[in-house]
């Protein structure tokens, strides 16, 4: 059996660190992941919980803020606590085994400033808009991986 999931999704708030008593950096965050279906014709997400350990947690509080937009892998991992009032509390959480950006800086920068154009650097002239490098026609026949 296989527990793993991929999540791809935007940061729902700035995500938190802490320590355990053994001193392991535990980071939580919550995604806003949208559904392929949505309900009456209204564009839907699921607010899933994720969970980071160690050098992922590290990485996470360091680079990650409300808005990013990521891909995680992991696995769903559900447990169970009481509360303070004696009530029987359930979760499910995605513990993040990798993490990366889904988006570049400069589409980041401007969907976290709803649409408003914001100046940058000159883009070298062989680079496309989206951030990669266009390989002239031709090329692709003398690379020893094509």
């Amino acid at each position: 059996m296989i527990n793993r999931v991929v999540l791809v999704g935007r940061l729902t708030r700035d995500p938190e660190l802490r320590k355990t008593q053994s001193g392991t950096s535990v980071c939580s965050f919550t995604m806003a992941v949208g559904r392929r279906v949505s309900t009456q014709g209204q564009p839907d997400a699921d607010f899933i919980n994720c969970v980071a350990f160690g050098r992922t947690a590290e990485f996470a509080e360091k680079y990650l803020k409300q808005g990013t937009k990521m891909v995680v892998s992991g696995r769903i991992q559900t447990g169970s606590y009481t509360n303070r009032d004696g009530v029987k509390v359930y979760t499910t959480e995605v513990v993040i085994e990798e993490q990366d950006f889904a988006e570049s800086k400069a589409a980041a920068a401007q969907n976290s400033n709803m649409g408003v154009p914001q100046p940058s650097a000159p883009q070298p002239s062989a680079a496309a808009s989206d951030g990669f490098m266009n390989i002239p026609d031709g090329l692709e026949e003398e690379l020893p991986f094509s």
